[in-house]
């Protein structure tokens, strides 16, 4: 039988603390409870169950991911960079342990918090961390960059990660910048500009690559 190692003991925790948080408060919630805000200052509401649903998302990657590395053509790959990959999952759960301590916290005393600046600095740190990270992915089909391109070549998947590594590292102080300093309406822009600028830019350069070393 495979020993369970300690840090994906600590994802398994962590992934049951957002339903323990909804737990302990539930009896104390509002029927109508805030589950999403748009940086224009408007707030969807949910059900009780919505809440439990977004609880537990952590439960439901604590699952998958294991999976995920199992059933990939390259699972090889993932002997390489397992710390990382494992640490990944730990800094998602403390996501969304965040996300819902906030949707928890604004149920039981709305405006209690800027939630929107709240929000915007943990995807900011997100960014970062991934970003610090994704030098480090080794070539596979479910976490990095995978383009056509870069699951085709290894050199060009190194390339794009280190570019990539480099942009959503600052691309997440930008928008951690830009939640401390900004306004609602210019936040969103540049939440919004970063965001795809982070994005497309190593996506075109996967390409420039693959076709540079073809030729």
């Amino acid at each position: 039988m495979r020993k369970i190692s300690t840090k994906r003991l600590i994802v398994w925790v962590l992934a049951i603390v957002p339903l323990l948080i909804i737990g302990i408060f539930n009896g104390s919630l509002p029927e109508q409870i805030p589950i999403h805000w748009s940086l224009d200052g408007s707030v969807q509401y949910g059900s009780h169950f919505t809440l439990w649903i977004n609880g537990s998302m952590g439960i439901i990657f604590a699952i998958l991911f294991p999976i995920l590395r199992k059933i990939d053509p390259r699972s090889k790959n993932y002997d390489k960079f397992g710390k990382y990959y494992d640490e990944f999952q730990i800094f998602m759960m403390l996501f969304f342990i965040a996300l819902t301590s906030v949707i928890v916290s604004e149920s039981l005393n709305p405006g209690r918090i800027n939630v929107e600046m709240v929000i915007v600095l943990l995807v900011g740190i997100l960014f970062t961390i991934i970003g610090n990270m994704m030098p480090k992915f080794k070539n596979n089909f479910f976490i990095g960059i995978r383009t056509p391109w870069t699951l085709a070549n290894e050199e060009v998947w190194n390339r794009t990660h280190r570019l990539g590594g480099i942009m959503w590292f600052f691309g997440g102080l930008a928008i951690i910048a830009a939640a401390i300093i900004l306004n609602s309406g210019a936040l969103f822009t540049v939440v919004m500009v970063v965001t795809l600028t982070i994005s497309i830019v190593p996506t075109f350069m996967s390409y420039f690559w693959f076709r540079e070393i073809k030729k």
